[in-house]
């Protein structure tokens, strides 16, 4: 995708007289749209008083996967009020280009990542965990906690729910799109550029906490027999008290952790020789 130029005439000011604002959604973005409106300007109503956030989101696109919104070429922000003829272009996030001296709408970044699952992505958060990224979940929290949480602990939300994602109070979150939970470790890892931060099994799985390295003599009571003889290297859970070991289910967890980093690289790699 190329970078957007604040004085295309696509993104000019539009005929007074209009019922409306005409829209135009680029790249992943029209994957929330119906099709027959898909990658192409397309006007909608406006209702009095209508900000660009409300337009966008009226139109199924969570604010937190835009990244740029111009309005007859120029930047604003999601608060905007739109005019009767009105052009609006929405770009989804901008990982790797130079956007210059546009406004971006969304918000910094945030210095230390940590996420928050809502409820129903309990097997990536695991997995998330198991790669060494702070990921909270509760099985019994509700939107209102979540967001809670999130903006107390500087979370990104993660959710298949795109109406918690549209919530005015979330100001980082991302919609994940598979319903398979190692896709889905692989879409985060992507869309946050994580693969170089991955340390695997430096979290407890169970509860988020961090893990540390112990001696076979201290946890020998805490492990079946077989074990305590074949294994060498040990890790206690500073929160729960788990203990884990090099195994067939740590075995078993790096090869998927090991295939989703290699399709990743993969992907990175099409994306530079395709541009």
């Amino acid at each position: 995708m190329s970078v957007p130029d604040a004085s295309a005439g696509a993104e000019g000011r539009g005929t007074r007289g209009h019922a409306g604002v005409t829209v135009r959604f680029y790249e992943e973005l029209n994957l929330f749209l119906p099709p027959a409106v898909r990658k192409r300007p397309f006007e909608v109503p406006l209702p009095e008083g209508g900000t660009a956030k409300a337009v966008i989101e009226s139109l199924g696109v969570p604010h937190t996967e835009v990244d740029l919104v111009l309005v007859n070429g120029e930047s604003v922000g999601f608060s905007h009020r739109l005019s009767l003829g009105d052009r609006m272009s929405v770009y989804p996030v901008f990982e790797s280009w130079d956007i210059g001296g546009l406004s971006r709408v969304r918000a910094a970044p945030l210095r230390v990542t940590r996420f928050q699952a809502d409820v129903h992505l309990g097997r990536l958060a695991r997995l998330l965990r198991m790669v060494g990224f702070d990921t909270a979940w509760g099985r019994e929290q509700d939107d209102a906690a979540i967001v809670a949480a999130a903006l107390r602990e500087r979370r990104i939300v993660l959710s298949r729910d795109r109406g918690l994602l549209k919530r005015r109070l979330v100001t980082h979150g991302y919609l994940v799109r598979s319903l398979e939970p190692r896709e889905q470790l692989g879409e985060v890892l992507g869309r946050f550029d994580l693969a170089a931060q991955v340390r695997l099994f430096s979290r407890c799985m169970d509860c988020n906490a961090c893990l540390a390295r112990v001696s076979r003599i201290s946890v020998l009571d805490d492990l079946p027999p077989v074990v305590a003889e074949t294994c060498s290297e040990f890790s206690r859970c500073v929160g729960c008290g788990k203990v884990y070991w090099r195994g067939t289910h740590w075995e078993s967890m790096k090869r998927l952790a090991d295939e989703v980093l290699h399709r990743l690289a993969g992907a990175e790699l099409r994306r530079m020789f395709t541009g």
